[in-house]
């Protein structure tokens, strides 16, 4: 249904990319169903101290970082403790897109029209930090493409996109996953297939 969607944005300079992990199953689909390249982008999650689950920020490839303000500061978050959390999940980050590639390089995105697919938004916090670097490289247009997320996050996140397309915007949003018939966790060997059977299909 989303490939459907985002036919129109098809070109020959069009690529997808996956929000890492649960974002590279829908990514993979999408980008079967148009023919398009596609890659992983590596976001990670800044959660809160002591409830991981619980984002006050995210950051991806170059360092590129954002924070929910008002939320750390609710929180009492300190500037010490956001600058060590921000270097463990740097460094994480890091590391994770390396197993992930494999040595394999990544997507050029200058002039590119982007398509950042993700399988649904909640905070919004890793796929604001995935659109923060997208911009960053120079790309002639990006898009950002979900399944499903609450109100307040395409709210937030519809003003930095060139175009914005959810096939479902629910108010009564809890998780993600109540929107799916199977949401088991997408294993970091299952990112490196997904990658290689698209490869093998694109040969």
């Amino acid at each position: 249904m989303l490939a459907e969607k985002l036919k129109g944005f098809r070109t020959g300079k069009t690529v997808i990319l996956g929000l890492t992990r649960g974002g590279v199953m829908a990514a993979h689909e999408v980008a079967r169903a148009l023919k398009v390249p596609w890659d992983a982008l590596v976001v990670k999650k800044i959660g809160a101290p002591g409830n991981e689950e619980l984002a006050i920020g995210a950051v991806g490839p170059d360092k590129v970082v954002v924070w929910d303000e008002g939320l750390y500061q609710r929180l009492g978050v300190d500037e010490e403790n956001k600058k060590r959390l921000l270097t463990l999940k740097s460094q994480e980050r890091e590391e994770k897109e390396k197993f992930f590639r494999q040595g394999k390089k990544a997507l050029d995105l200058k002039g590119k029209t982007v398509i950042l697919v993700d399988d649904g938004i909640a905070t919004g916090a890793t796929t604001e930090a995935g659109i923060v670097w997208i911009k960053s490289q120079n790309p002639q247009k990006v898009i950002l493409a979900v399944p499903v997320a609450p109100p307040d996050a395409v709210e937030k996140l519809k003003p930095l996109v060139d175009d914005l397309i959810c096939l479902q915007v629910e108010p009564d949003f809890w998780a993600v996953g109540q929107f799916y018939d199977e949401f088991s966790q997408v294993s970091d060997e299952e990112v490196i297939k997904f990658l290689k059977d698209f490869e093998e299909v694109s040969k």
